[in-house]
């Protein structure tokens, strides 16, 4: 990538002259509330919660390096005129990429709307943008505002930049040993972690995307109860993004040079900035040290031996020859540097784990699921990301396993990304449970699926037989009552059938009268819990008769909405007349 690098404004007279030059031109114009504060210092960045923010610091970008090409002397238009001048006017330098300039007064209208008092300006976004990263290089985003291809600073090893290790598992800088500053505001994770904003309403806070990033760059600048057309805490601000005075006079240049006026560029078509240079990384010793950097980037040679001393003896280079009393000291071999840890790229790092689909998670007890879940697995750059074991766990007490009896297995994600689970195998418990799929090891990500088994169900129950039932007053039926139930046809064995002694077929009206099942005591029962047997099969207890002779019903129902209304009849056996006898003549 075309890494931004601060390029120093400290290299040497001239161009500091230019730089003060170019301040001072740019100063006279800007809006009275704008001038730099006296005594800016570092930053003093808070989170919402009040405590310090940023990270590195207390800064942003983790105080990374930056572009520091100064504006153009003549400014964009002259003084009073539109900030939304024609594409065809002004020069090229005030030109800002329609997609980028389109955030940038997005994220103003937002905060302007959530949070009034900052008067967060888009002109402060921009030139924060402008050295950051050139406008999100000359507008190269695609049509919903993201970069083809992350901006990423250089890694923050403390090799001539800050030391920051990673906080975010390479998930958006690509590096699980050292934190770089991402995307067009130049973001570090851990700062992103807090204040990133999806102001695309694509469901993802992405710190590539211009419009996520402008706005969380607002919302971070604005922290802190800070009024921006106040120039002390606009100064502030501006520090707790980098905290570096030649960083925030550069930043005010390019706000003043907008608040002169710009016009929108088509996208990818913006002014990059020219010839960065890198900081100078820290030394490292060369084996023997033999020299050393100075400031200048002069050399100087590790200082011979002086003259010896009377009667001292000098060592002789090279082998010592037997018997001539030098010694020659044994040189230390150089101990070999390990080699530098292979970063891993964006591509090949674990962003996000998604639903891929799944739906409700419900069976009934000893069934199987219908669903299987399935995740979809994202690289860093939003991509899918194929050969990525995922692993799945069943956590509850339901008995529920994955097929073969197992609560825990690991499935190889596909070339879309996704990985699905195994059928699920309902246990013989009722209640909730969950799985939860878990990918990646510096940094797992980790997604829960809710799941439930019910009871079992029965949709239909009948009686196996249709002979009258009666009995009489006081007495027991004869004849068991046998029923059946299904399940869409199918026998639902283990199935829970409540038997009701009702006076109506609806079975809102509860009986008192007339038949009854009895209970381990031998009173009477009108209502009875059971179950059904294996094929559905279900004979209920004797059923005794009262005195109370009539036509009574009772209703049978099971989990699943199957019902089922029997009549019992109690009543006296007819009576038979005597035959009459012929009584002989006499």
């Amino acid at each position: 990538m075309a890494a931004h690098i601060r390029r120093r404004l400290r290299k040497g007279a001239t161009t500091t002259a230019v730089a003060a030059a170019a301040v001072a031109a740019l100063a006279a114009s800007q809006a009275p509330a704008a001038p730099l504060a006296e005594g800016s210092t570092g930053g003093d960045q808070q989170t919402a919660g009040g405590e310090t923010g940023g990270s590195e610091d207390g800064a942003a970008t983790g105080n990374s390096p930056y572009y520091t090409d100064l504006p153009p002397l003549v400014t964009p238009d002259r003084p009073g005129s539109s900030s939304n001048l024609p594409a065809a006017t002004g020069s090229a330098e005030a030109g800002i990429p329609a997609s980028v300039l389109a955030a940038y007064k997005q994220a103003e209208q937002t905060v302007g709307t959530t949070d009034p008092a900052c008067r967060l300006p888009w002109q402060l976004l921009a030139a924060i943008g402008k050295v950051e990263s050139g406008q999100a290089r000359g507008g190269q985003v695609d049509a919903n505002g993201t970069t083809p291809t992350p901006i990423l600073g250089p890694a923050l090893n403390g090799e001539g930049f800050a030391l920051i290790k990673d906080t975010d598992g390479g998930a958006y800088d690509g590096d699980a040993v050292h934190d770089r500053a991402v995307g067009p505001m130049q973001f570090i994770p851990s700062t992103w972690a807090t204040w990133g904003q999806d102001a695309n309403g694509d469901g993802r806070k992405d710190p590539n995307n211009i419009y996520d990033a402008a706005l969380a760059a607002g919302r971070y600048l604005c922290a802190g109860g800070r009024n921006l057309a106040v120039a002390a805490d606009l100064d502030r601000a501006v520090l707790s993004y980098n905290q570096s005075t030649e960083y925030l006079r550069t930043v005010r240049s390019w706000f003043a040079y907008y608040q002169r006026g710009t016009h929108e560029v088509p996208d990818g078509s913006g002014v990059l900035p020219t010839a960065p240079s890198t900081p100078s990384p820290s030394p490292t010793p060369r084996p023997g040290g033999t020299t050393s950097p100075t400031p200048g980037g002069t050399t100087s040679p590790t200082p011979s031996p002086g003259p010896s001393k009377p009667g001292a003896t000098k060592p002789t280079p090279g082998p010592s020859k037997p018997g001539d009393g030098t010694t020659s000291p044994t040189p230390t071999p150089p101990r070999p540097t390990p080699p530098p840890k292979p970063t891993p790229s964006p591509a090949d790092t674990l962003g996000s784990l998604e639903n891929a689909g799944t739906g409700p998670l419900t069976a009934t007890a000893g069934g199987t699921f219908d669903e299987r879940v399935s995740v979809r697995a994202r690289n860093a750059l939003g991509a899918p990301m194929a050969q990525l074991p995922v692993t799945f766990t069943v956590t509850g007490t339901t008995g529920t396993l994955f097929g073969g009896g197992k609560k825990t297995v690991t499935v190889i994600s596909k070339a879309d990304g996704t990985a699905t689970a195994p059928t699920l195998k309902a246990g013989e418990k009722t209640g909730e449970f969950t799985v939860t799929a878990t990918a990646g090891t510096t940094r797992p990500r980790t997604l829960t699926y809710a799941a439930s088994v019910t009871a079992r169900q029965a949709d239909k129950i009948v009686r196996t037989d249709e002979k009258a039932l009666v009995a009489a007053p006081g007495e027991k039926f004869a004849d068991a009552v046998s029923v059946k139930a299904t399940h869409k046809g199918v026998a639902a064995p283990g199935v829970a059938v409540t038997a009701t002694m009702v006076k109506d077929s609806l079975g809102l009206i509860g009986n008192d009268k007339g038949p009854y099942f009895k209970d381990a005591a031998g009173k009477p029962l009108r209502t009875l819990d059971l179950t059904t047997g294996a094929d559905g099969l279900l004979q209920l207890p004797e059923i005794f008769a009262d005195e109370n002779p009539g036509t009574y019903k009772l209703r049978l129902t099971t989990e699943g909405g199957g019902s089922v209304v029997i009549e019992l009849t109690v009543q006296a056996p007819e009576e038979t007349a005597p035959e009459e006898t012929e009584t002989p003549e006499a």
